[in-house]
């Protein structure tokens, strides 16, 4: 088994969110997969192998400090740079294609920059008010300056809550700790550099509970995307800044195309690459 590191969504490279990337994975244990993600200690780890499904170019399974998540956006380009940089060639030319928890997600790009399409919702609609009123006290905002909660799932159980401006969104103060399973993010408009149209962050639990930052979200860029787009509050396209607090500097393209889909994309830079994992042969 090789494994190797992938900087993803950064506007340079090593400014995005890292990511491990395990070729062979199929010869892992579920608790061998964990055991690594913990250790490693980064958002995510990706363990690819052969797919399930015909239509599939690989299949991926993605772990997370706390656990096993059916989707992650960063993980899935990351994973896809990977595949393609160690001699991947998808049946389609242009079109990859991965199979992972949620079914078949599709990616275009050369592999340098690449792009996921959004998959469907797994719960929409307004956060009630005990759910909206966790969000705030977690998140560390002020309750004033939130102009819409709600939920995009899409894997994850994002809840996002759009605030006034960017600047409320870098102002936020989350709390140390939150229940297992937290996934909570703000949205703004506006950057304060003007390089961005939206300023986003995102929180997540890890395996003990602390509530972390993660750099740059594909997934919470997905669900955010899809609701503003379905929304009708920004069309075409625009770009989505992340990761200032955590000293990243991410940049994500988000385009809804003719026909109502929306893709996410931005920058893969290969860090490290085939490196044997020795201890788990």
């Amino acid at each position: 088994m090789k494994i190797g590191l992938v900087d993803v969504f950064g506007s340079s490279p090593l400014r995005g969110n890292p990511l491990a990337v395990v070729h062979g994975g199929e010869r892992m244990s579920d608790a061998q997969m964990l055991r690594l993600t913990q250790w490693l200690g980064f958002s995510e780890t990706t363990f690819l192998m052969p797919p399930q499904d015909p239509g599939a170019d690989y299949a991926v399974r993605i772990f997370y400090p706390g656990g096993e998540l059916p989707f992650a956006g960063h993980p899935t380009l990351g994973t896809c740079h990977a595949w393609l940089r160690a001699g991947g060639k998808p049946q389609r030319a242009g079109l990859i294609v991965q199979e992972c928890g949620v079914g078949l997600v599709e990616v275009r790009g050369d592999g340098d920059t690449l792009a996921l399409k959004a998959p469907p919702f797994t719960r929409t609609g307004p956060l009630d008010a005990d759910e909206r009123a966790q969000a705030v006290r977690l998140a560390g905002v002020d309750d004033a300056a939130v102009v819409e909660a709600v939920h995009v799932a899409n894997g994850p159980q994002w809840q996002p809550l759009r605030l006034r401006s960017a600047e409320d969104v870098l102002a936020a103060r989350p709390m140390p700790e939150a229940p297992a399973g937290t996934d909570i993010g703000l949205a703004g408009p506006g950057s304060p550099d003007g390089q961005a149209d939206w300023e986003l962050r995102a929180f997540f639990t890890d395996q003990h509970g602390r509530l972390r930052e993660d750099p740059v979200t594909g997934s919470f860029n997905a669900g955010v995307a899809r609701h503003l787009f379905g929304a009708g509050l920004v069309s075409g396209s625009y770009i989505a800044a992340q990761g200032r607090m955590t000293g990243a500097d991410g940049r994500v393209l988000c385009e809804q195309e003719p026909d109502g889909a929306v893709w996410i994309g931005g920058r893969c830079d290969t860090i490290a690459a085939g490196a044997e994992l020795s201890v788990f042969a």
